[in-house]
This record gives structure tokens, sequence and C-alpha cells, in this order.
């Protein structure tokens, strides 16, 4: 059953719209699905749709407390909204694990994926937990900003893993894992560049008929789009498949990769989103993500994001129920 519509920022990017936290009003509740992680996170609705293109999905679901998970790109169709962004993905903000996944399964039963995508791959039923074996502790850019808070509680949190026998490996003793941190240096950067050229329409449109009516942000990003050229954004895909490919190459013997979902708490004033260093790295490559509700930052909500590999979602699912039952 469908409720109603909740508040996005423009363009599902970065201007905001006056939604705040339910945790504390003073704070961002994060975006772009900004009034579907606030309306869970309430209590209001039990599942609220969102997108992912940069943070979009998992960055609110942290900030509000929330299980939000991001598909596989091209996982969920899109059809029906302007979201032509070759990142975006169709997620879930969910008051818990099966309820993320039946929902997602619903809509990928009804109308599959994208256009030249196999759509969701996984069961009618959420999937069952299961002990992940070894994880990829990824550090991303965002290690450097994440508050003492937000690294204590993950410390805690990868303590217990490891005492429950899961091996967790990290950049330091597993080559692999070096070669995909380095890989993902810079996706914040990579991806807006992308996204740019690709918002060229309907963004032009838009400000020829009233520009004064977009953001400066928005406004800003016309401009450094009308300024690239098809052969700028082919060398952008080109690199953008280079660290795809380096990060598959964890698959054989990782179940999923494991970080923060957020730098800390949901910081406070409604000027921001906030920061999404941490979660911007499974937009560009493409692969499915959840934010667990398992950690907190000065009393409030925290995330752990598990990152698992394209079109083996369900199998994400399976490794977050496993991690939950041990961290709840």
């Amino acid at each position: 059953m469908i409720v109603g519509k909740t508040v996005t920022t423009e363009f599902a990017a970065t201007e905001p719209r006056g939604t705040r936290n339910p945790f504390d009003p003073s704070r961002t509740p994060g975006g772009s699905s900004s009034g579907s992680a606030a309306a869970v996170g309430a209590g209001v609705l039990p599942v609220g749709l969102g997108t992912q293109v940069i943070g979009s999905t998992l960055r609110p679901a942290s900030f509000c407390g929330c299980y939000g998970f991001k598909p596989t790109v091209g996982a969920l169709n899109r059809g029906g909204s302007y979201d032509g962004l070759s990142q975006s993905a169709t997620g879930m903000i969910a008051a818990s694990l099966p309820e993320a996944w039946q929902v997602a399964y619903e809509i990928s039963k009804r109308v599959g994926g994208d256009p030249g995508f196999p759509g969701l791959y996984g069961p009618a039923t959420p999937p069952a937990p299961a002990r992940p074996r070894q994880l990829a502790l990824l550090e991303t850019d965002g290690w450097a900003d994440a508050s003492p808070g937000a690294r204590k509680a993950f410390d805690v949190a990868l303590g217990r893993l490891t005492q429950a026998g899961i091996a967790i490996a990290t950049r330091y003793d597993h080559a692999d894992i070096a070669a995909v941190e380095t890989a993902i240096q810079g996706a914040r950067e990579l991806s807006l560049d992308i996204n740019a050229w690709e918002s060229r329409w309907p963004l032009n449109t838009y400000s020829r008929r009233d520009a004064g009516k977009l953001s400066q942000a928005m406004r800003d990003r016309l401009v450094q789009a009308e300024a690239m050229t098809i052969e700028d954004y082919r060398k952008m895909l080109t690199e953008r498949q280079r660290r795809r490919d380096v990060h598959e190459a964890l698959a054989p013997e990782f179940d999923a990769c494991v970080t923060l979902a957020a730098t800390g708490a949901a910081p406070v004033g409604l000027h921001s989103t906030g920061n999404p260093v941490f979660v911007v790295p499974a937009s560009m490559l493409g692969i499915p993500a959840i934010s667990l509700p398992v950690l907190a930052d000065g009393g409030l909500p925290l995330g752990l994001q598990l990152m698992g590999f394209a079109d083996r979602d369900a199998a994400l699912f399976s490794c977050a129920g496993g991690v939950l039952a041990l961290l709840r």
C-alpha cells in the first residue's frame, strides 16, 4: 500500500528542503531521500523508497536509525521518474532487514530491472541469515573524517565480530584489499564528474526557461557539464569500469566489505545533507550495499555498512543478517 510522497532534495542532489531528523530536529536527516528516512525513523512508515547516485539512501538511513539497502545498479526499474544518471539505483529505507528485501523483491517481480539489466536476483522471501566467513575492512577516503565516537563504535563492533570467529582482513595484510582502497580513492570526485555530464539535460532546458528557479549548486553543475566533451565522459566511464574490476577481484575470497555508513551522527543544521564519503564507493562501483543501524555516536544513530558484489544482493542480505544477529 503506497501511503504518499515524501520530501526529497532538489533533483535528488544536494539542496535540502527543510526535513528534520526525527532523533534531533536540529539535525539533518540526510538526503536526498530525506523524507523517507525521517518517516521510517519516526515510525510513521515501515518502508520508504529512495534513490542513490552518491549517498542518498545509505546516508539518511544511517542518520535516522533505519536499515538502508542500495541494490546493484539496474536491479530495480526506475521507469516513471526522471532518473537518467548511470549510477542511480532505487533503494529501500526500512524499519527491518526483511522488510527492505521484501519490498525490493516485490518491485522487481512486477517491473524487473532497468532496460538491459537482469533485475534483482534472489528468493521470494527474505534470504536466511548466514554468518560470514571473512570480511574485507575498507577505510575509504572517509576514515580521516570519521568522528572519534564513530571510530570507537566501529572498532567495538569489529571486535565483537572477530570474537565470534569472523576473519577480518585489511589493506595492511591483503594486497587485493590495498588495491581496492586505491581504486576507490576519489570516488566522490569521479562520480560527481560523471553526474555532471549526464545532468546536462534537463538542466540546460530548465536554465533557459528560468535559471533563477535552480539552486546555485545546479547552475554550477550545468556550467561544468557544458565545459565537458564526449571524450571526457568516455574516459571517465573507462576509469570507473577499471575500478569496478579491481573490486570484483575480492569476490572469490570475501563475503562482503565492511566500513562505516557515515562519518558520525547526523550533523547539526539543515543547510547540508551531510558528508557521503563512506557510501559513495558502493555507488561508483555499482554494487549492493546495506546500512545496519547497530552503532551510535553521541547517543545518535550510526550505520554499519556492508558492501557486496554485483548481482549478489541476496548473498549480501544473508551476510547482513548474520552480522546483525551478532551485533544487535
